[in-house]
């Protein structure tokens, strides 16, 4: 199985902190060692940065925390290789463009026999189960829409859908257009938000605490949603199983 670390926030946050403790889960604390990605929204457009190498090791991963991006939203994926060879046309997230608009999607489970009919221009580069159903999601939306729909309508629309991907396993997963991010739990994922009055926090993957209260201001809120939790001091809510929760601003909205 792989990881999923999401941040939605309300103004540009940088994730340093939490993808310190995450990547080390990417062949050190965990065994998450067949690659790893993480994509940043910057308006429409996007910062992606993949590789297969193990999250732990990998001097990009490290690049990444010398130098922290500032996003709304951001979604990182270390992957524990079920269905597809260890190479970079496998590693998660995965990006198409619906509607003018960028989508970034990773995905945590295994779907047994998944091949589902792709008749439309969204078509799987590598050969994993994950990407197979993100191009299937992109299609039926595309489908369903003729143009780009509201948060709402999106929310609507993807608790039709899932259903369809579920009865073949586990569909853990992470999806942004760069103005929400969608987390939907098969099995276990979880979320907090950080907000004022911010507090301490404690990675449980490395020894780093940070107090909140030092380095945001009164208008900064962060939703942070990880596949178990990252800090030993927060108060993390797990999602129930085939929960599926949509984040804006920070926010859960539905």
């Amino acid at each position: 199985m792989c990881q999923l670390l999401g941040l939605n926030c309300a103004t540009p946050t940088d994730a340093t902190f939490s993808f310190t403790g995450f990547r080390e889960r990417g062949g050190n604390t965990d065994h998450h060692a067949d690659g790893w990605g993480i994509a940043f929204f910057e308006g429409k457009g996007l910062r992606l940065f993949l590789d297969h190498q193990s999250a732990a090791h990998s001097p990009m991963a490290q690049f990444l925390q010398a130098y922290p991006l500032k996003s709304r939203n951001i979604i990182a994926h270390v992957r524990k290789a079920t269905i597809g060879e260890v190479a970079l046309e496998n590693a998660h997230p995965f990006v198409r463009e619906l509607w003018g608009r960028q989508w970034v999607f990773a995905h945590n489970g295994d779907l047994k026999d998944y091949a589902p009919p792709l008749h439309s221009h969204f078509r799987p580069v590598g050969s994993t189960d994950s990407e197979r159903a993100f191009c299937w999601l992109m299609q039926e939306l595309h489908k369903s829409h003729a143009g780009l729909p509201s948060v709402h309508e999106l929310t609507h629309t993807l608790r039709e859908l899932i259903p369809q991907v579920t009865r073949f396993g586990s569909f853990n997963f992470l999806l942004s257009n760069g103005e929400a991010l969608w987390a939907h739990c098969s099995t276990n994922l979880h979320w907090l938000v950080r907000q004022h009055p911010f507090a301490q926090a404690t990675l449980k993957d490395c020894d780093w605490t940070v107090d909140f209260a030092t380095v945001n201001q009164p208008g900064d809120r962060a939703a942070v949603i990880v596949t178990t939790p990252l800090t030993s001091n927060e108060a993390w809510t797990a999602f129930t199983p085939d929960e599926l929760k949509v984040f804006v601003d920070g926010l859960p909205i539905g």
